[in-house]
């Protein structure tokens, strides 16, 4: 477990970049085991690879890119189960990163 900083989240990348990588692994992985791996992998490919993970008021958020829908190509799925498990993978990635960092929420 890596000590965590607030204020040097701000700069996550300089600062925690093993660690992130760590958190969206576990995430990933455990995304591939519970869903259709053709899915999780263009989530992960087409909309999570231009996310944004934050910390603020003590709690982990992801910030996703404008229009995810329109960035999945790889993969023909429904709006409501993409967000679903849009929905399902961020909450997961946000319990990775409070592991990593040994945050409670």
């Amino acid at each position: 477990m890596t000590d965590f900083d607030p204020e040097k989240f701000e700069d996550k990348y300089v600062h925690y970049f093993p660690e992130l990588q760590r958190a969206y692994k576990n995430a990933f992985e455990t995304m591939n085991e519970e869903y259709d791996s053709t899915l999780i992998h263009g989530i992960d490919q087409e909309i999570l690879n231009e996310s944004e993970p934050m910390y603020e008021d003590g709690e982990f958020r992801i910030d996703l890119p404008e229009n995810p829908h329109d960035r999945l190509t790889s993969v023909v799925v429904d709006d409501e189960k993409l967000d679903a498990t849009l929905d399902r993978y961020t909450d997961e990635i946000r319990a990775e990163l409070r592991r990593v960092f040994g945050v409670q929420s």
